[in-house]
């Protein structure tokens, strides 16, 4: 599927889980969501349909996450034989970002002061213990929940994307609280 695909996954174990974070292939995913511009639509995979994430990954013209090249795609590693960073075409916004300020911003931190919306509904904690949950009690409510938190986060990155675009920089707080502003280089 050409045009630009936004991703985030959310994983079924912990870092602690696996043996820390040399072993992000041995998370597990527990949703992917996409948001396809060719579509206008948002999909959500579940690990039965991983092939189907990782297929539409590949064929994308763009693939646009925040740190979804050294997280994200490691974890899909378990699944597959492609290398996806050297196969797919990717704007990873926080290696950008990191790569022009040093440090690591987190998407809510961005979201926050680019977008000034009221910032995540959830955080990765919450999701594994939604799968937790899930696998214990097999009610999809807590699928939903991560699905939910997990469209969430690919609609905040697509947004934080099209600013930078727009604008040519993104905002964020430093750690005074103080609002900075940082070249988007997405949108050279």
């Amino acid at each position: 599927m050409p045009g630009t695909v936004f991703f985030d996954l959310e994983t079924q174990r912990s870092f602690g889980d696996v043996g820390g974070a040399a072993h992000k292939d041995k998370m597990g995913m527990s949703v992917g969501v996409t948001y396809a511009t060719e579509t206008g639509k948002f999909q959500i995979f579940g690990e039965d349909d991983v092939e189907a994430l990782i297929d539409q990954l590949v064929k994308a013209d763009l693939v646009v996450g925040y740190n979804h090249v050294q997280f994200d795609y490691p974890v899909l590693q378990g699944y597959t034989i492609y290398d996806l960073p050297s196969q797919t075409v990717n704007c990873d916004m926080m290696l950008d970002l990191e790569g022009i300020l040093g440090h690591r911003l987190k998407l809510d931190a961005v979201a926050k002061a680019s977008l000034e919306s009221g910032g995540k509904t959830a955080d990765g904690l919450d999701a594994l213990k939604w799968w937790q949950l899930y696998k214990k009690t097999g009610e999809l409510e807590h699928l939903m929940n991560i699905a939910e938190y997990c469209c969430y986060d690919v609609k905040v990155t697509k947004e934080v994307y099209e600013f930078g675009l727009e604008n040519g920089f993104v905002k964020y707080a430093d750690r005074s609280g103080n609002i900075q502003q940082v070249d988007a280089p997405w949108a050279q």
